[in-house]
């Protein structure tokens, strides 16, 4: 298993989780972007920049990904290709997108595009809280567990 992480909207406490779970666990780890991104020195935790561009880093992972690998994302197109070629995917907030659950994620994504595009002002998601991170490194914590007692 390898985890792959958007990592250009990827808020920088849950790069710090994510970073701390790579050194414990061992597991390789990519952040791709397509900015410079700080990691830590690590032989497990490397940086994927590619070029800019509307879903560059997106069509990158989903290149190079394999069945059973984790995908850190935000992006619901992006988590709905991870799932379809066997991926997890597993947002910041601690949402884990299932086969379940990301079709009416992105029917409520379309639709949101649709209100946007009509000039209604949605706003954007609520700022990042502890709940959230609660949530997310909960979440990372039983999938790498599930993994590793494999």
């Amino acid at each position: 298993m390898k985890i792959w992480v958007d990592a250009d909207a990827c808020p920088v406490v849950i790069k710090e989780i994510l970073f701390k779970a790579a050194k414990r666990t061992g597991l390789p780890m990519t952040l791709v972007a397509n900015q410079p991104i700080h990691i830590p020195p690590s032989n497990n935790i490397t940086m994927l920049r590619v070029g800019s561009g509307f879903d560059v880093a997106d069509d990158e992972i989903v290149r190079q990904m394999s069945a059973g690998d984790l995908v850190i994302t935000s992006d619901i197109p992006l988590a709905a290709d991870v799932i379809e070629k066997g991926g997890l995917a597993l947002s910041p907030r601690g949402e884990l997108y299932t086969t379940d659950n990301i079709r009416a994620r992105l029917s409520m994504r379309d639709f949101m595009d649709t209100l946007r595009s009509s000039g209604i002002n949605t706003g954007g998601p609520p700022a990042l809280n502890q709940n959230d991170r609660k949530a997310f490194a909960g979440h990372l914590d039983r999938i790498l567990a599930n993994i590793l007692n494999k």
